[in-house]
């Protein structure tokens, strides 16, 4: 795929106690946009673009079993690449740890984006995606 915005930061994830409450927030509070969303219940997701083709990804169901928002929201952060196989394939031969081996996936939203996405884990245990797409 040919990326037109270039390879780098795509969006950080963070899992909410409160979708809607946050989907207010980052509008409100911060100018966000909706973007795109897919998915229902504690399994709905919504791209905020943060106003330049970056975006926050807003996940539900982010509460930890006594109830309480958790401790550590963000899920993990992805980097927009033009290649997403090879830069899992980078990352695995620089030490890194497989999370998800790329794959190819339709996300069924507002309408069908296909995408493809790997997993990585860092050093520190950080959890980086390879987000490979031209519309997103």
């Amino acid at each position: 795929m040919s990326n037109k915005r270039g390879p780098g930061f795509h969006h950080v994830a963070v899992r909410t106690s409160d979708l809607a409450a946050s989907i207010r927030f980052y509008e409100e509070g911060l100018g966000f946009k909706r973007s795109f969303g897919w998915g229902e219940g504690d399994g709905e997701i919504v791209l905020m673009d943060i106003g330049d083709g970056n975006y926050v990804e807003l996940f539900a169901g982010g509460k930890a079993p006594d109830g309480q928002p958790l401790r550590s929201p963000v899920e993990h952060f992805a980097f927009r690449v033009e290649d997403a196989e090879a830069s899992y394939n980078r990352a695995i031969a620089a030490g890194a740890a497989s999370q998800i081996e790329p794959k190819v996936v339709p996300l069924k939203g507002d309408h069908v984006v296909t995408v493809k996405i790997a997993f990585v884990k860092g050093p520190d245990g950080e959890v980086i995606e390879f987000f490979e797409n031209d519309e997103l």
